[in-house]
């Protein structure tokens, strides 16, 4: 109980906010959409958290309190209301308070050029997450394997320069071969601008760190901000879609995606305070699979719709994984 109330607290204060609030614009329908919301984004995103988690214990105390503040806001409130306001703005050749006032007055019309910009989005998003997930096993340094016979030869194949880079533009390109004719010139630009992005992060985090990666970010406070807040973005895009098939009101659905979000980073506090990384040997490396899934689902849905609790439901299931086989090897080792 003492758990709960240090770490989830506000979590459960801004939940019973957000309820309020849908009460106020939508009655208890409302209120149960933004429930809904929050229960789904809460379950699908225990990796998000992982990764979180990986980046923040190795980021000084001034830029962590600052992730878990702006960065929070900027997660809330930018990714889930402004960022999907300004990606219809392109689309639509729009201006943002056009678009604003779309939203809330033919939200049906935004929901359709929301919906439009799939194709963008995924390949984007899956190409930024792919790297992510390369990044971390194609490492010729890493010594530690959950999945060994899959993660050894990753790990060798590591010591071949900018190799990450090379599978993921295999990837993007021959999933681009498939998309329908119209778009796959679409699929393909916003595939290679989300793998620049990916690139230049990562490049800021070594100039200022010295090094590389999810976890080397963190060293570099301003790398690893910017490191999460594209992370998270990337995970939120399905999840802001999807929630037009319950409400098409966007503040309900920033309400209840928001709850998710909070509750995501009284998760990371946890991770982090207590050192559940640390102690349970192979959590991190199911975080970074149930990515490399995701990732896989984002690039794939440009061909073949894949339903958003599937992906969470993977994700899910190999972090647990993971954990079960961190508990067995403690327990094995403390035995022995």
């Amino acid at each position: 109980m003492e758990m709960l109330r240090k770490y989830f607290a506000g979590s459960f204060i801004f939940t019973a906010l957000m309820l309020v609030f849908g009460y106020w614009l939508q009655g208890w329908k409302g209120v149960a959409i933004c429930a809904i919301l929050g229960v789904l984004e809460t379950s699908l995103s225990f990796d998000n958290a992982v990764v979180n988690a990986t980046v923040l214990r190795d980021m000084s105390q001034v830029w962590r309190k600052r992730f878990l503040t702006w960065g929070m806001l900027i997660a809330v409130f930018g990714m889930r209301v402004v960022f999907p306001v300004l990606i219809v703005a392109v689309i639509a050749h729009l201006g943002p308070l056009e678009v604003l006032d779309m939203a809330v007055r033919r939200p049906d019309d935004y929901a359709a050029h929301l919906t439009s910009a799939h194709i963008e989005i995924a390949a984007f998003g899956g190409a930024f997450l792919l790297m992510v997930f390369l990044k971390y096993f194609v490492d010729f340094e890493k010594e530690v394997h959950w999945i060994g016979f899959i993660e050894a030869p990753l790990t060798k194949v590591g010591r071949m320069e900018m190799v990450e880079l090379a599978l993921a533009l295999t990837a993007i390109a021959v999933i681009s071969g498939f998309v329908a004719e119209h778009e796959s010139a679409r699929f393909l630009e916003a595939g290679i601008w989300g793998l620049v992005t990916y690139i230049v992060v990562d490049g800021i985090g070594a100039l200022f760190g010295g090094e590389s990666g999810a976890a080397e970010a963190g060293r570099s406070g301003a790398a690893g901000f910017l490191y999460l807040e594209l992370v998270d973005a990337s995970f939120s895009f399905d999840g802001v879609i999807g929630a037009f098939a319950l409400s098409n009101n966007i503040f309900i659905i920033a309400a209840g995606l928001g709850i998710g979000a909070m509750f995501v980073r009284s998760m990371t506090i946890y991770l982090v305070d207590r050192g559940t990384l640390n102690e349970y040997r192979y959590l991190e490396h199911g975080a970074f699979w149930a990515i490399g899934v995701l990732a896989a689902i984002m690039l794939l849905s440009a061909l073949v719709h894949v339903h958003e609790v599937v992906t969470g439901g993977l994700g899910a299931m190999l972090i647990l994984l993971a954990l079960g086989s961190s508990i067995h090897f403690k327990r094995k080792h403390h035995q022995s």
